[in-house]
């Protein structure tokens, strides 16, 4: 499924009758008036720059020259990161995929052991082209396919070494699913056990303390590093950022310039990623809280409207994004889905997906991720736009 927090169907190669689709669907989205979120992809280039320019004297001295390789602000940035993560240093990347290489390439020589050990649902085994492997010279082992984390006791159990164990918090493709905390704090007992290092792939760290109830601080302290994005939930441009201790961010600095990563400039990122830091970040926890509410709706809409099967995962959200799974065509809900935008001006759901290769066919899967827009929303409203949304497939 791709990243909803951008285009979501933005493919190289997309010809001219699915360019116009998407810009159907992103005209009816914008033109909603009510919607349960606001994407990033859903806003033309001058309308994101005025934003920003709007916003970035907020949080920083604009007076002041731009970045030269890394200097300014984006030195400003990774110090507020690191702050903001409990770490003594950061590193901003362009990427999140450079930077886990970077830290991962980094702990192979330290550890000895070039394995990882992750989820085989993990972005980077799903999504980055075995850059891992191809690009590292790193191995992957899997010590569970459950469409969760390990457990400690599969983690103990695990029968080869591996150097390092990567954790994606929360984990996106089974529906962007938390252990407890007591279950985390244990996984990553069991791996310091074997002497290996762990690595929290956080893109959406930020969205994780209302499930942990602890500070953001204490979450990423279980890690010997942590990558996060600020694109993902904080509504940056683009960019991420890695943290840890200070020789190790160093030696990540030297990969990142190996990896092509030095830019000349980037302070159109930073600033936006520190308006996200000032801004979104501490608006997440309300939106953690209201995804709850929407869910409920749904499901109650659902079972009113007689679906005659529907699965909320996890039917109380983790975090502010959850999956939606219906026993329909993904075409006919992505049809119903726009022409509901269009007429009524409500857009409930965005795109549809058909189950993964290997799943029951006529079943599809939408991301739900409620932000700003989505606090104005009861669970009445969701029920009644669950009910028309269902009249039109039907």
């Amino acid at each position: 499924m791709e990243d909803q927090q951008g285009q979501l169907d933005n493919e190289p190669g997309a010809n001219g009758s699915e360019q116009d689709a998407r810009r159907r669907r992103i005209a009816a989205w914008r033109a909603s008036e009510r919607t349960l979120c606001r994407m990033p992809g859903e806003f033309s280039m001058g309308e994101r720059l005025t934003a920003l320019a709007a916003d970035a004297s907020t949080v920083y001295d604009t007076t002041e020259m731009p970045d030269f390789y890394g200097d300014g602000v984006v030195t400003e940035l990774e110090r507020r990161t690191a702050d903001a993560l409990g770490f003594p240093a950061a590193a901003f990347f362009p990427t999140g995929t450079m930077a886990q290489q970077a830290a991962l390439r980094a702990w192979a020589g330290r550890t000895g052991n070039a394995t990882v050990a992750l989820h085989p649902l993990a972005h980077p085994e799903v999504h980055e082209r075995r850059a891992f492997t191809t690009v590292s010279g790193l191995r992957t082992v899997h010590p569970t396919d459950a469409p969760r984390l390990p457990t400690a006791q599969e983690v103990r159990d695990f029968e080869e070494p591996f150097g390092t164990l990567m954790l994606e918090l929360p984990l996106r493709e089974p529906g962007f699913v938390l252990p407890t905390w007591q279950e985390l704090t244990d996984v990553v007992e069991a791996a310091r056990e074997r002497d290996a290092v762990v690595h929290f792939d956080g893109a959406r760290l930020w969205d994780c303390v209302v499930h942990f109830d602890r500070p953001l601080e204490e979450i990423a302290s279980l890690a010997d590093s942590v990558y996060v994005s600020y694109y993902k939930s904080l509504g940056g441009l683009s960019g991420a950022a890695l943290v840890g201790p200070e020789s190790l961010i160093e030696e990540t600095r030297t990969w990142r310039h190996r990896y092509g990563g030095q830019l000349f400039q980037q302070y159109p990122a930073a600033l936006s990623a520190l308006v996200g830091l000032d801004r979104e970040l501490p608006k997440l926890p309300s939106y953690v809280a209201h995804a709850r509410v929407v869910a409920e709706g749904l499901a109650d809409g659902f079972a009113k409207a007689g679906v005659p099967w529907f699965r909320i995962n996890p039917e109380v959200p983790h975090t502010h994004q959850f999956q939606v799974w219906l026993p329909y065509e993904a075409d006919a809900l992505d049809d119903a889905g726009l022409g509901q935008a269009e007429e009524t001006g409500v857009a409930l759901f965005r795109r549809w997906f058909p189950a993964p290769a290997g799943g029951p066919p006529g079943v599809a899967c939408t991301e739900v991720t409620v932000t700003e827009p989505g606090l104005q929303w009861s669970a009445g409203d969701v029920r009644d736009a669950v009910a028309e949304f269902v009249r039109r497939l039907g």
